[in-house]
């Protein structure tokens, strides 16, 4: 998602006669050039302190990348996300970061029967940590804030995907204070809805939809605000989770200390600590040779450190999480491991308008995504057939595979240069005349460039010359959205559990550069394929209820436009993340769920005597 969309929905439907959730890009955004994660990975950072923590016993230290913001609206990274599920809550929460969503603030909550009215009841005496109560009107003020103010990146969170009822002025942009978000009494809120939406209370889990007091910042109208937006956002953010603020050093550390009075489960450690670093280096050398941090998450052991051989799984749980020990590392550690199957996907794009078929086409049948997990990732990721990762996919993982093995054109779990060269040969390529096409890639990432190697080195032989770019992230999306790439790396990662939030990509009319805000870069239409999805998309949008019979249509939709992308092959599924937690003996941590370890809160971690 880029950080000015707030489009809506229901005026792209006018515009275009379909319908499209207004969201630019990706599933949560990582700061700048962030392994290319829009979603919920690390963003990317510069400068950093690889000194050894101050010798508090009970502070749970970790390692995050550089921050952007403490205001749960304006976050877009999940670097700072990970700070703002410590000290804001919100009425639902991923408990542990899995996808089954809970009460938070929300002691309860009824829908009607047409699906359109929520109302939730709050926890009675719930603090924020300037002493003053959660009530209901904190939430309407909260929701307004993320409706309203210029802060806010996620406005079409509550405007379009959720959809609360609103008015627009005559350009069509929200009219402030007209949403429908009441508060009935101090500890009931109601929602009105302007038509069902399916995944609601797994939206209302995101951290944009957290509490704040009433009037903290006077960012919209009625409000003066009790200080600055600035001080909110970077020295003094107030929120009503089980962590308090102390300090954030940009490109330095930030910290929180337990709050005494929280409403759940008041925590077991005094404390948090984030070194924040940019280099790969700097954090394997401050997390895993100098054991400085307590737990070590994903590429903060990096891949060119990682030996596949050093994980030990000994045993699978009922979540299909994957549990046992990483080592011995360079400190001479063994550390325990867990690897979780989170909702994400990574994927080659290509503009249709600049990368002919028969050459995306030659791309999928060279392309073996097995190969491109075992010998590039060493075997951190899952190949990748569908954009709708395994286990959101309609049926779950099995009817995953099944639907790939059984159905994919351009071969499971093999490379086919034979019928690349074809496909090339039939549509007037040769040695005389090849084709050519540039892959551009984020330049953080140590692996897209070696998977475009692979690519590349296959794609010689079916006439076909690729070159292989390497560009900040950020340059790479502001490219991508004025349609000046040919072929990019990017991934998704969840906002809420639901194919419709990775599919919305494929929706050929948000694909369009030269339209404002494209959702994707595709620029997919004028086919057989492309109109395919455009009718499962609206079909998808024709069937919002939370129903099984409205589901079963959604999943129906949901097939059809992964097929409809295997035929013009828009996108190139590449491989799925396996997230990956390593933690020393001495911390005792829930495991964490499909929604990523930076859904988590750490209030229920338990620390022993350091070794």
């Amino acid at each position: 998602m880029t950080d000015t969309d707030n489009v809506s929905r229901r005026r792209f439907l006018q515009a275009t006669g379909g319908a499209a959730s207004a969201v630019a890009l990706a599933g949560c955004t990582g700061s700048n050039d962030d392994g290319g994660k829009e979603t919920t990975t690390n963003g990317t950072t510069t400068g950093g302190d690889v000194d050894k923590p101050g010798d508090d016993a009970n502070v749970l230290r970790l390692i995050n990348s550089t921050m952007t913001t403490l205001d749960p609206v304006k976050s877009t990274d999940s670097a700072s996300g990970t700070v703002i599920q410590q000290v804001f809550d919100g009425l639902m929460n991923y408990p542990n970061g899995q996808i089954d969503v809970k009460g938070q603030l929300a002691k309860g909550h009824e829908v009607s029967d047409d699906y359109k009215t929520y109302t939730f009841k709050l926890k009675e005496g719930a603090k924020f940590h300037d002493g003053t109560e959660v009530t209901a009107d904190d939430f309407v003020y909260s929701f307004e804030r993320l409706a309203a103010s210029d802060n806010s990146r996620r406005a079409y969170f509550i405007l379009d995907s959720i959809g609360v009822t609103h008015e627009t002025d005559s350009d069509g942009n929200y009219k402030p204070g007209t949403m429908g978000v009441s508060a009935e009494g101090d500890y009931t809120l109601k929602l009105e809805l302007s038509q069902p939406f399916h995944a609601t209370l797994e939206m209302l889990a995101y951290t944009s939809f957290a509490a704040v007091p009433k009037g903290i910042v006077g960012d919209i109208d009625g409000y003066d605000g009790k200080m600055s937006h600035k001080k909110f956002a970077t020295k003094n953010p107030v929120g009503a989770g089980p962590f308090s603020f102390d300090n954030w050093e940009s490109n330095t550390e930030a910290k929180v200390s337990k709050f005494e009075d929280y409403h759940g489960s008041t925590a077991d450690v005094d404390g948090i600590h984030w070194n924040i670093m940019s280099d790969s280096e700097a954090m394997y050398t401050y997390g895993t040779v100098n054991q400085n941090a307590d737990m070590i998450h994903g590429d903060q052991l990096p891949t060119s450190h990682y030996n596949a051989d050093k994980v030990s799984v000994k045993k699978t749980d009922d979540q299909g999480r994957k549990v046992g020990t990483y080592g011995k590392t360079t400190s001479g550690a063994t550390m325990k491991y867990t690897g979780v199957s989170t909702i994400n996907e990574f994927y080659i794009g290509f503009n249709a308008d600049a990368v002919p078929k028969p050459v995306r086409k030659a791309a999928a049948y060279a392309l073996n995504q097995k190969e491109a997990v075992e010998k590039v990732f060493k075997g951190r990721g899952q190949e990748s057939y569908h954009f709708t990762p395994p286990s959101i996919y309609p049926g779950g993982p099995d009817a995953y595979n099944k639907h790939a093995k059984e159905n994919y054109p351009y071969g499971y779990n093999e490379t086919q240069l034979k019928k690349a060269k074809k496909v090339m040969e039939d549509a007037g390529y040769g040695p005389d005349n090849k084709a050519s096409f540039t892959f551009t890639v984020y330049q953080s990432s140590s692996t897209w460039p070696e998977l475009g190697k692979l690519l590349r080195d296959k794609l010689a032989s079916a006439h076909i010359d690729m070159s292989i770019q390497k560009t900040p992230f950020s340059t790479l999306t502001k490219r991508g959205r004025q349609g000046n790439l040919e072929a990019y790396s990017l991934g998704w990662i969840m906002d809420y559990p639901a194919p419709d939030n990775f599919l919305e990509l494929l929706y050929p009319p948000r694909t369009d550069t030269s339209k404002d805000a494209p959702l994707s870069y595709f620029n997919w239409s004028g086919t057989s394929a492309s109109k395919k999805a455009k009718q499962a998309w609206e079909k998808v949008q024709n069937n919002p209820k939370p129903t099984e019979s409205a589901k079963k249509k959604r999943n129906e939709a949901y097939v059809a436009m992964e097929e409809a992308n295997w035929q013009d092959v828009v996108l190139l599924p590449a491989y799925h993340e396996i997230s990956e937690r390593f933690t020393y003996d001495w911390v005792d941590v829930p495991r964490f769920g499909a929604a990523d370890f930076s859904r988590q809160m750490y209030n229920n971690v338990k620390l022993s005597s350091r070794k």
